[in-house]
């Protein structure tokens, strides 16, 4: 029988739909006053969205909550701070043009009666920051931080509002190892002090060294929660992925032919040392932990980050790539993983968003063959078959899958040699992804080569003709379709190479 006074935040039955994805489903948590609890699950599992209907930047479609013993509700952030929650972020979106004091006491600013007090606000800031030895002052504007130091204010800032209970939503991704202890020392010095933290990380290692208890999710749902004495590594490893990988892709063998395009050595922002093929047919799938590179590598390969060093071969001919319409015109495109922020212009038609990259090779002089666009954008829609009344319609009408079909279709109308496919099947339904599959399926048959990045395991061992595994930028092993079927390559081996192991 639990006893409630031990537990400082109760929450039970959170269900949380975003149009036909169900991302939280029956879900709970129970964290103790003074205890660090780890939420573990794969990318995707549900752990940022349930923190987010904490602190009220989304709003439970049924469930309850409680704080302190009493219900519990937030309306947004500020009012989750006043009642003594905060969260830490994993994606940062500082104000670059406010100086650390004013964010660290945005929305809490120091004041002498009606007025600013902006003097109090930098003495006090001050005194914040060298209680945690940062060695910057208070007037510093955030745009002179790096991501770390910023990384470093977030948590300052959560901290100094002495909140009762603290969300860490992969705090130390940015950090150094000096950075990550010192942070560390502060949560330490916080649960002495009777401060609840829910720490979500991917990095088993400071799971263990830093948390009390873990809980893990699993496709939107609660698997169970464990304490941190006596569990292993693949204990928690099994609990994450908790499910077989069923004949459920529809994978079709194509014929592999030559190599289409090399990389040696690339090194970039969040990467290192990076080197592999992909061949024409063949899917080439990349998997590994938020942040562990592979999202990045293949950003600065379209073009869209520079890279420090490294080569690039193209049918044999090396290539140099400085911007994605250097990248399109070789035959390089690029699926990125945000589809509403960066694959769609939402409130343009769906003909604008297909021909958009590929309207110089529809022009004579300045003029567009109109004609020419309709038809082709009419023929690549259907060869995608996108559900829409019209291809005038705008893209904001449609379903998550169909969107996605709309990018894929603008990159197919492109002619392309090699398709990065940056987490295709996100937040579509069943059906959808089925259908995407079947084309990448089909675009390989073709003799296009594909690289796919994605987050979840299945879809990586059940469309993949190799595997490459990603860990902390660097690449941490190599698996191929026959060890999959085999069962040599389980999910919990990918999960492990993640994670670090060998």
């Amino acid at each position: 029988m639990r006893n409630k006074d031990e537990y400082i935040f109760e929450c039970e039955g959170i269900y949380k739909a975003f149009g036909g994805t169900q991302a939280l489903a029956d879900v709970q948590l129970h964290v103790k006053k003074g205890e660090v609890i780890a939420l573990l699950g794969e990318n995707g599992a549900g752990k940022s969205t349930l923190m987010k209907a904490v602190i009220g930047l989304h709003q439970p479609d049924a469930g309850t909550m409680t704080f302190e013993g009493k219900p519990y509700s937030a309306r947004g952030p500020v009012e989750a701070m006043h009642a003594g929650i905060s969260m830490i972020h994993q994606e940062l979106n500082p104000e670059p043009h406010l100086t650390i004091a004013e964010s660290i006491f945005l929305k809490r600013e120091s004041t002498k009666g009606i007025f600013l007090d902006k003097k109090a606000q930098n003495k006090r800031a001050q005194e914040i920051l060298d209680q945690f030895g940062f060695a910057y002052p208070a007037t510093t504007m955030m745009r002179n931080l790096t991501l770390a130091q910023m990384q470093m204010v977030e948590i300052i800032k959560a901290v100094s509002c002495d909140a009762k209970m603290i969300i860490m939503d992969e705090p130390t991704s940015s950090l150094d190892s000096e950075e990550t202890e010192h942070l560390f020392a502060t949560i330490r010095d916080l649960k002495s002090k009777g401060v609840s933290i829910i720490y979500i990380s991917h990095r088993m290692d400071e799971i263990f060294e830093i948390c009390d208890s873990v809980a893990v999710f699993r496709d939107g749902t609660y698997v169970g929660a464990r304490s941190m004495d006596g569990v292993t590594r693949d204990e928690l490893i099994s609990m994450m992925v908790g499910r077989q990988v069923k004949n459920v892709f529809p994978k079709t063998d194509c014929e592999i032919g030559d190599v289409v395009f090399k990389v040696e050595g690339l090194t970039g922002n969040g990467f290192e040392n990076i080197s592999f093929e992909v061949r024409a047919g063949e899917i080439l799938g990349l998997t590994g932990l938020v942040g562990s590179g592979r999202s990045e590598t293949m950003r600065a390969i379209f073009g869209l980050d520079p890279l420090k060093s490294g080569s690039m071969w193209l049918n044999g001919e090396q290539v140099t790539i400085k911007s994605p319409r250097d990248a399109i015109n070789k035959g390089v495109c690029m699926v990125n993983e945000d589809r509403k922020d960066f694959g769609l212009c939402l409130f343009r038609s769906l003909r604008e968003n297909i021909s958009l990259p590929n309207l110089p090779a529809r022009q004579k002089g300045l003029l567009l063959n109109q004609k020419r666009e309709k038809r082709e954008c009419e023929e690549y829609a259907k060869l995608l078959t996108v559900k829409a009344g019209s291809i005038e319609h705008n893209a904001y009408s449609l379903s998550g899958g169909n969107q996605q079909k709309v990018v894929i279709a603008k990159w197919i109308m492109a002619g392309p040699k090699v398709l990065i496919l940056d987490e295709p099947t996100r937040g579509v339904d069943v059906g959808a992804k089925s259908e995407i599959h079947t084309l990448m399926c089909q675009f390989a048959a073709k003799g296009m080569a594909i690289i796919m990045i994605s987050s979840e395991l299945p879809e990586v061992m059940g469309m993949s003709d190799r595997i490459l595994v990603y860990h902390e930028g660097k690449l941490n092993g190599e698996l191929s379709r026959e060890e999959v079927l085999s069962g040599a390559a389980t999910q919990e081996v990918i999960l492990a190479k993640e994670f670090g192991g060998k």
